[in-house]
């Protein structure tokens, strides 16, 4: 086994989401819930770009730590045509400024053959929410 220090990646595209005000359903037998409304949005850069479509949700789980469990599915319209369904988990937890950032693993479901090649990889997502928005920058690992 390798001893891997950094992983290398390509920039693929940036996501900003428009969300609903949560919806919190607290203190269940696994944490609260929190669940936010994906409304929107815009996907930009050189590999992607289109509209997130209106009818995504992440499915917030905050733990007891103080870290939340994102469990999200949305889907991209690019702006030639084609649909791409994204799903992924990840983790929400403070950075070493106490703000919120959020480390997420998408993957992607598209029967369009000019974007199979999302279907075949791993990417890894950066991101952090904002007032009624979410921005990720997308990257693939190569």
């Amino acid at each position: 086994m390798s001893d891997i220090t950094s992983l290398p990646a390509e920039f693929l595209f940036h996501i900003s989401a428009t969300l609903n005000p949560p919806i919190v359903v607290p203190n269940g037998p696994n944490g609260t819930r929190v669940i936010v409304r994906v409304t929107g949005g815009t996907v930009k850069g050189p590999k992607l770009n289109g509209t997130v479509v209106d009818l995504g949700a992440d499915w917030l789980t905050m733990r007891a730590d103080g870290t939340a469990q994102l469990d999200v599915r949305i889907v991209i319209n690019t702006d030639d045509g084609a649909a791409i369904h994204v799903s992924y988990k990840g983790i929400m937890s403070p950075d070493a400024d106490g703000k919120p950032r959020i480390i997420t693993a998408p993957l992607f479901e598209t029967g369009d053959e000019r974007y199979a090649w999302l279907t075949q990889m791993q990417a890894i997502a950066i991101g952090a929410p904002g007032q009624n928005v979410v921005d990720y920058d997308i990257y693939r690992l190569v």
